[in-house]
């Protein structure tokens, strides 16, 4: 379905509504946040439902799917009821259904925008998957339609309740080990040897970039908790192997980030080779993760020797963190304003790839 002329935000305007956080809860309940997932693919049926039914502070009401034949398993495994089943097309019904509080948007990129945009129409919350949108200009129309219906927008970087990250965020912020002068971060896979036909991981209508759409934001959001501070500008290239896959996206991305004091960061995420890593040299030794991106298994080490940290749910802590925050019990600490930064840096990868050009970051919103 084609982004519809029915999103008629432009006429708001870019105004500086958009340089502040959006804050938007509940007033303060006790009361368990009623979710419907949008997207039934294999994320939302592996990690995000699972992870609703073990939250404390979520109920799983209702769904919304483009695929019919897996709404009777979804059915009988949540006890969604038949009231509660709900298909894009009609998906704007769901402003009658008091059984729904928020709606977590699990589709691919490419829907992101129309989606989230539809359910704050419809007076919902919005968790909205990683990465935010293809472009900037989706993000201020995502923004804008929150703040338009005062509610709330996260986006799903689980990674922001996870230990072993927490643990590497707060060295880094807190220059624990100094400053640092080498980095470099890399979350790749082959995701040619099992590819098919119509995988929409293959699309640029879909996944805009691709591995650095798909993967790279990752490794873009691990770059900003190193520095804690904005790059100035990136320059990237892009290229494929293998031609008969990836025909609409590159297979490989490669960036050099330049930041404020001179250094220079470098980053990659493939489809064709394997990596999952963020690692730094800072003035007393060597810290980082390795698996970094992962939803489990992940290790850490710092000077001081390997992170001992026991393994969580990721997925679930995230939850619990967000639906806190929708329930005026918590800060939002994954705003839509955050997923927007992230974008841009995407946009400008892209870009400098395709022109063979440095792109420079003019200010950050975020």
């Amino acid at each position: 379905m084609k982004r519809r002329n029915f999103i008629k935000l432009s006429s708001l305007g870019a105004t500086s509504s958009l340089l502040v956080p959006n804050l938007f809860a509940q007033k303060a309940t006790n009361n368990p946040v009623k979710i419907a997932i949008c997207g039934l693919g294999n994320y939302a049926q592996k990690w995000i439902a699972p992870a609703i039914e073990k939250s404390n502070y979520a109920t799983l009401t209702a769904i919304i799917t483009g695929s019919p034949h897996k709404i009777p398993e979804w059915q009988e495994k949540y006890q969604i009821k038949e009231s509660n089943v709900y298909n894009y097309e009609n998906l704007d019904q769901i402003i009658n259904n008091p059984e729904i509080d928020c709606v977590y948007i699990a589709t691919p990129t490419g829907n992101h925008a129309e989606y989230t945009i539809r359910s704050f129409q419809a007076g919902k919350h919005v968790i909205c998957e990683k990465p935010m949108a293809p472009t900037v200009a989706d993000c201020d129309q995502m923004i804008q339609a929150a703040r338009k219906a005062n509610k709330m927008l996260q986006i799903g970087y689980r990674l922001y309740w996870d230990p072993f990250n927490k643990r590497f965020m707060a060295a880094m912020k807190n220059q624990q080990y100094g400053d640092w002068s080498k980095m470099h971060g890399g979350f790749s896979y082959d995701h040619g040897r099992w590819a098919k036909e119509g995988d929409w991981r293959l699309t640029k209508a879909m996944n805009v970039g691709g591995a650095v759409y798909d993967l790279g934001v990752y490794v873009v959001q691990s770059a900003f908790y190193s520095t804690n501070i904005q790059p100035v500008s990136v320059i990237a290239r892009s290229w494929t192997d293998r031609k008969e896959i990836f025909k609409e996206i590159p297979e490989h991305w490669e960036w050099e980030l330049q930041w404020p004091d001179g250094k220079v960061s470098n980053h990659s995420s493939s489809y064709g080779k394997k990596e999952n890593h963020i690692r730094l040299k800072t003035e007393k030794g060597k810290i980082g993760l390795k698996p970094a991106y992962s939803y489990r298994g992940l290790k850490g080490y710092t000077p001081d020797g390997n992170m001992e940290i026991h393994p969580v749910f990721q997925q679930k802590l995230q939850i619990d963190g967000q639906c806190l925050a929708i329930m005026g019990r918590a800060s939002n600490i994954t705003p839509g304003e955050m997923g927007r930064r992230d974008v841009k840096v995407l946009n400008a990868i892209m870009e400098s790839a395709e022109t063979n050009q440095k792109v420079e970051f003019k200010k950050f919103e975020f």
